[in-house]
């Protein structure tokens, strides 16, 4: 038979297929069931255990070798100073760890540079930008030895490139600084052990901010803050009893007080951020007692170097906004933030365009926003004295519903006899409230401005006010506006005449006042005007709107005279 030679090649297949069956259903056995508890896949090193011992080093794979490291060292522990117009930041080559950090265009409250570095703290619990790393004896070390520095020279300006570098021939540090001409400088941190690179982090121990306020002070307004893309969550730091880890991906995280922040940007994904509690003792105390510090770590968990961007700085919108828009939440102005963020725009914009002083920009903004509701306070007013007009109806009523109980039915009807004597006078009870009520967020929106707005820091009115952020040193300006207020309570009608009530109100500009004793110049100046413009209103409102003799009581059978038996005076609102 004649067979082209592609038939050939598939008859030839056909019979090794057929041949291939017939060997396994007569001649293949399946191995034996392995053992219970052998592990399903040989490790290397079983399979090595039956290769010859000459072998066995090929079998295995070996570590690359170690590199050889030359020996880098500084000669002597010295200052390396850099600088611009905004900070002035002084390393030292022993540790290649941050000394100060100096903001050149802020005083601390003994009038002298600001660093946001605790020294006190620092020199219990280490400097900022200090290693931390698994191994504590191996960190000991490289925060100990003294670093080569390039370029030389202990007084740089920025910007500039620096580097700090270690080594001993068996591990190497670098620290890697790029300082530009704003806040924000560049950092990279590198341990190479000679054959690869090890996780490390950098700390900030003792808080931030300014160091001359006193400890309870600090406590108050210390906070750790972390983004991890939703928007800067913050912790009080005495909400802080032990470590805490906030995982990656994050894209900001530090420390602040009330006036300053430092700010970590990792540039990994994975770096993960540390806050905890450090006790230390200052050396000033006289007991002695503990204190307690945030500190702040910044780590990367894989082998690796760890690279970030470090923003210390002020908080004012403009600085915060530039480096990133999400850090303008640092800024906090309260529940009514919606109010309190316009209200700090006007004043700054007085500021930038008026009067170049703070002091002033809040006299102006006081008086216009008193202005802006004069037309709500003259309803107010007016509402109080068509309460007053009616007063002694109203007390003669009640005075007959004491003698019933809550739940009497009589008393219902006492109460609609009430409000048909508001009808036929045409008064609103709530019209004197109202009024009131819609001012008072914008009384707490200029509060919170007043007491988280760096602009206010050590910022000077006039004569003896030297710093609106603290409290008058001669109490002026509290004493001044109790008597104000003494002065419009006594011009501003009462819709009492109970005696009691009224010699509550009067007592009240006092209880006021004496809280003003201890707030802030700047608030107490505000208050201050807003008094002295509500005397010269109220002097205009009862111009506008005399005050009128009360109505007359009720008869003696008990019920209010009918509206034939008496003239009605209609108030409006």
């Amino acid at each position: 038979m004649d067979l082209d030679t592609e038939k050939r090649v598939f008859i030839a297949f056909i019979l090794m297929f057929g041949v291939f069956l017939l060997w396994r259903a007569f001649f293949w056995q399946p191995p034996p069931p392995r053992p219970p508890g052998q592990p399903k896949a040989q490790t290397q090193t079983a399979v090595v255990a039956h290769v010859p011992p000459s072998q066995v080093a090929a079998a295995i794979p070996k570590a690359p070798p170690p590199v050889a490291l030359p020996v880098v060292q500084g000669t002597k522990a010295e200052d390396v100073t850099i600088q611009n117009s905004f900070y002035r930041v002084t390393f030292s080559t022993r540790g290649a760890i941050a000394e100060s950090w100096i903001l050149r265009k802020y005083k601390d409250a003994k009038n002298k540079p600001l660093d946001v570095v605790n020294q006190s703290a620092c020199a219990q619990l280490g400097y900022p930008l200090s290693l931390e790393m698994q191994d504590a004896s191996l960190a000991a070390k490289l925060n100990s030895a003294i670093y080569a520095v390039q370029p030389s020279g202990t007084n740089l300006a920025a910007p500039e490139e620096v580097t700090f570098t270690y080594s001993d021939g068996k591990d190497r540090v670098r620290k890697e600084f790029s300082f530009g001409a704003g806040y924000e400088i560049k950092v990279k941190v590198s341990v190479f052990d000679g054959e690869h690179n090890l996780p490390v982090a950098v700390k900030w121990p003792g808080g931030m901010g300014d160091q001359s306020l006193s400890a309870s002070s600090m406590r108050k307004y210390s906070k750790a803050f972390y983004d991890q893309g939703d928007g800067i969550e913050t912790v009080a730091e005495k909400k802080v009893d032990e470590s805490r880890m906030i995982s990656g991906p994050l894209t900001s995280a530090g420390l602040e007080d009330l006036y300053f922040a430092g700010v970590f940007f990792p540039t990994s994904s994975e770096d993960v951020f540390y806050f905890r509690p450090e006790s230390w003792t200052p050396t000033d105390a006289k007991d002695k007692k503990p204190t307690l510090s945030l500190t702040a770590v910044l780590a990367t968990p894989e082998a690796g170097p760890l690279s970030f961007r470090l923003f210390i700085a002020p908080k004012v919108l403009d600085v915060l906004k530039a480096e990133s828009p999400a850090l303008e939440k640092l800024v906090d102005f309260g529940i009514f933030s919606v109010l309190a963020k316009p209200t700090f725009l006007g004043m700054l914009w007085i500021y930038n365009h008026t009067v170049p002083n703070w002091g002033w920009a809040i006299v102006i903004l006081t008086v216009l926003i008193n202005m802006a509701f004069f037309p709500l306070k003259l309803k107010s007013i007016r509402s109080a004295q068509a309460m007053q007009k009616v007063a002694p109806i109203i007390k003669e009523i009640q005075d007959r519903a004491k003698q019933y109980k809550f739940n009497d039915p009589r008393k219902q009807r006492i109460n609609q006899e009430v409000m048909k004597v508001y009808q036929e006078h045409g008064v609103n009870p709530l019209g004197g409230c109202l009024p009131m009520v819609v001012q008072l967020p914008i009384i707490y929106a200029f509060y919170e401005v007043l007491e988280s707005s760096i602009a206010m820091r050590h910022a000077p009115w006039i004569w003896w006010i030297k710093d609106l952020s603290v409290p008058d040193p001669l109490y002026i300006l509290p004493s001044l506006a109790i008597v104000l207020s003494f002065i419009m309570q006594k011009m501003t009608p009462m819709p009492s005449v109970d005696p009691a009530q009224q010699r509550m109100m009067m007592m009240a500009p006092l209880f006021v006042g004496f809280i003003f004793f201890y707030e802030a110049a700047g608030l107490t100046l505000y208050y201050f005007v807003y008094c002295l413009v509500a005397v010269l209103q109220q002097l205009a409102i009862n111009r506008m709107a005399p005050p009128q003799q009360p109505a007359a009581p009720v008869a003696a059978s008990g019920r209010a005279p009918a509206p034939s038996q008496r003239k009605t005076v209609v108030v409006k609102n």
